[in-house]
């Protein structure tokens, strides 16, 4: 691994702390600057993504409380939907996948800048058995993509209006079981590089943690513009990408 792509994890793993935001980066440094190959580099992403996930649920057990139940059914449904897309990942064109990714992504941003006087009022809770469907569609998009589940996770919620604090709590938790799902079919069909994954992991760690310290003294409203810009960047990163598998 060279220097400038140790820095990019690194910077990857301190959005993930922050904001829960911030895989996307990873398979890109790796591609583009280390020159590893897109299967390799997703698979290793997959496993290394669950060394902040471990430090993101140790940050929820501290922080705001929500329903335990609403996240629960998340979780169920992120872990079958991680193993077919890691089964998956190998035999499917993502193109199309990218582009509503893109579309999603930056819509969530926009309204979530939108002054508060001009968007809708958060929405009602979702059911558990919706959650676990939300679930389900962020663990295959995030084993596809290799870009972790919260990059998917927070713009559906972010639009379907949810509270701040549960799309932030959703992010952490959903991180572990998409890693370790999408892990195991990427180890099932031998795409797995457990020492590069295992590098990866702890600079991500590294930087989540300081990423976490960060956020616990920044204002709600200041974060949440903060994830909306990031959201900004991700939708227009998915759509660079659509278009080169469109061009190809």
């Amino acid at each position: 691994m060279s220097f400038a792509s140790a820095i990019a994890v690194l910077l990857a793993g301190a959005l993930i702390g922050a904001t829960g935001i911030g895989g996307v980066l990873v398979v890109p440094a790796l591609t583009q600057l280390d020159g590893m190959a897109m299967r390799d580099a997703v698979a290793a992403s997959s496993l290394a993504f669950a060394f902040p996930a471990v430090a993101g649920l140790w940050w929820l057990r501290t922080g705001p409380a929500v329903g335990a139940t609403r996240l629960w059914a998340l979780v169920a449904g992120a872990a079958p939907g991680a193993v077919m897309g890691g089964l998956l990942v190998h035999h499917i064109n993502v193109t199309w996948l990218m582009s509503g990714l893109a579309t999603l992504a930056i819509a969530s941003a926009v309204r979530g800048l939108l002054p508060a006087r001009a968007t809708a009022p958060e929405r009602a809770e979702l059911h558990a058995l919706t959650l676990a469907g939300i679930g389900w569609a962020t663990g295959f998009g995030s084993a596809l993509t290799g870009t972790g589940g919260p990059v998917i996770l927070i713009p559906v919620l972010m639009f379907l209006g949810q509270p701040f604090v549960l799309t932030m709590a959703a992010a952490q938790v959903i991180q572990l079981p998409v890693a370790l799902s999408a892990t195991a079919a990427h180890a099932a069909s031998g795409s797995l590089n457990v020492l590069m994954a295992g590098l990866l992991g702890v600079i991500l760690l590294a930087g989540s943690l300081a990423g976490q310290r960060l956020a616990g003294k920044a204002n709600v409203r200041v974060l949440q513009v903060l994830v909306c810009y990031l959201l900004l960047l991700t939708g227009f990163w998915f759509a660079w990408k659509a278009v080169q598998g469109i061009l190809v």
